[in-house]
């Protein structure tokens, strides 16, 4: 996984967890709903990534 995608996939998992706490703050339970989906798909990509990087590891030996 190169650092790019590392730093976007983290930073779209902070921008989903600052929506899920505004829309806690707010009571909005559209915006704490939004911000978990964010949060999912951001650790769906990275544990997609983690799975290219075990492959290429083990190819590599």
């Amino acid at each position: 996984m190169g650092l790019g995608d590392k730093i976007s996939n983290k930073a779209e998992e902070a921008a989903g967890k600052m929506k899920e706490k505004t829309g806690d703050a707010r009571d909005d339970k559209g915006q704490q709903a939004e911000g978990l989906k964010e949060q999912g798909q951001a650790k769906t990509k990275q544990a997609g990534e983690h799975l290219k990087d075990a492959a290429k590891d083990v190819s590599d030996k």
